[in-house]
Parts: C-alpha cells; structure tokens; sequence
C-alpha cells in the first residue's frame, strides 16, 4: 500500500554550498546525484516539487559587496550563480528519469524559461518538477526570501529548507554543547530570537501567508521522504496554538 501523503506541493530551498560537497568550491557531482536520488522517489509518490537553489558555491551577493563591489552588481552575479547549479541540477534529476524545466527570475531564453507563475504551477500538475534560479530576479533580497515568495506564489503546503544541521536550535549546535533542538517553534519567537531558519523576510512573508517551515538535514537518506508522508523530522515553524510558542525535541 502507498504511504498516504501529508504535502501534495512542496518547495523544496537549497543552498548553493550543499553542491559543493567537501570540494570548498563549485559542484560535487556526486552531491548532485545524492540529491537525485533523494527527490526522485518522493516525486513518484504523486508529490508535486518545485526547487529553489542558492548559488553560494560559486559567488555570494552580499559577500562579494561586503568585499568592496557594488552590492546590486554583486547580487545580480550571485543570482547567474543561481543559474549555473540550477542547468547542473536539472541534468542530475533528468538522468534520474525526472522530466524537468528550469525557470529563472530575469530572462535567460536560452537556457531556461522565464519564471511565469501560472506555467510554473501547470508544470508541476503535468508532473514535471520545477527548477527555480535567479531567485526574485532582483538585488538585496536572498534566495529564502525567494523560496518564500515562489512557494506562495504556487500555493505550495510547505517550505522544506534543505540544511546540514537536523533543525532549528536555540543556539549553534557546533560550539555549544548546551544547545537545545527545537521540535515546533511560532514564527514570532523565531523572530524575536533572530534563528538562523530564514532571514526575516523570508520568514515574516511566510508568517503572513501561514505557510509551514520544516527545516531539516538533507544529508540523512529519506529524510524528503518521511516528511512529505507525514514523518516528524527536523524543526517545523508555523503558527502555534494560543499560550505555546514552542515544543522541543525529546
């Protein structure tokens, strides 16, 4: 019997920095195809996935202006980043026996479709999966908050952030023994707490429009797929019941 299925559409945010693999820099092919492999049993589930990628292997906007370019310049860079993992991805999932479309937030006719809200959305029903690149298509806004745009945009049910980390933490897990792993957590008090879930306007977009957050580690096999099928996994962020503002994990 088919496991039932908890999201039917889903975003699903990646970093630029997880193609790298252990590389520093650039695209690890075999990272490409671990991602594959991840996404391609969910999509036979009858998922609907739409794919937002950041370009931080490559180039970083905001650190290329904190360097001394020209922030606007240096994010229209980031977002051509964007691009290149996208075109990378899209053979990866192909060779995986997924038929896929790359849309991008300015134009790239020559590689990819413009990012039309409405095509996009009929990919998805026609079974296709979806590549995001260039996120909004405009400077000083990052990838999250394009991913968080996109996934209302297409009514998704929720944005899966793709992490190395298995959650939400109260504090850095890597230089604190202390830190505690938060189950559930509201998006006010990941606000006010400043976590690194998204940045605030990614996050702020998503409270307003009540889409869920899972936040969770993609280097754990099946990880996609548990959640989609309603498994608990990493830390979801969403509306909490009124006098609760967070659960943590056991």
């Amino acid at each position: 019997m088919a496991p039932e299925i908890t999201y039917r559409r889903v975003l699903l945010k990646l970093s630029g920095e997880a193609l790298m693999g252990e590389q520093g820099y650039g695209i690890d092919t075999d990272v490409l195809h671990y991602i594959a492999r991840e996404v391609t049993p969910v999509h036979a589930l009858g998922v609907e996935i739409a794919i937002v990628i950041g370009g931080g292997n490559i180039l970083r906007g905001k650190t290329a202006a904190a360097a001394g370019m020209d922030r606007a310049q240096a994010d229209y860079m980031g977002m051509l980043a964007t691009a290149i993992n996208a075109l990378a991805l899209q053979d990866a999932l192909e060779s995986a026996g997924l038929t896929t479309r790359v849309q991008t937030g300015f134009p790239m006719p020559a590689v990819a479709e413009p990012f039309i809200r409405r095509r996009a959305t009929r990919h998805l029903e026609k079974g296709r999966a979806v590549i995001l690149a260039a996120g909004t298509g405009n400077p000083y806004f990052t990838t999250d908050t394009a991913a968080a745009l996109r996934a209302v945009e297409m009514n998704c049910q929720v944005l899966l952030k793709a992490t190395k980390v298995d959650g939400v933490y109260n504090a850095d897990p890597m230089r604190d023994a202390t830190a505690r792993r938060f189950r559930e957590i509201g998006y006010m008090r990941a606000l006010n707490m400043g976590l690194a879930v998204m940045d605030s306007t990614a996050l702020s977009l998503c409270k307003d429009n009540s889409l869920p957050i899972v936040v969770f580690d993609m280097h754990t096999p099946g990880n996609l797929a548990a959640i989609v099928t309603g498994a608990q996994r990493g830390t979801l962020v969403h509306e909490m019941p009124e006098g609760r503002d967070a659960l943590w994990a056991d």
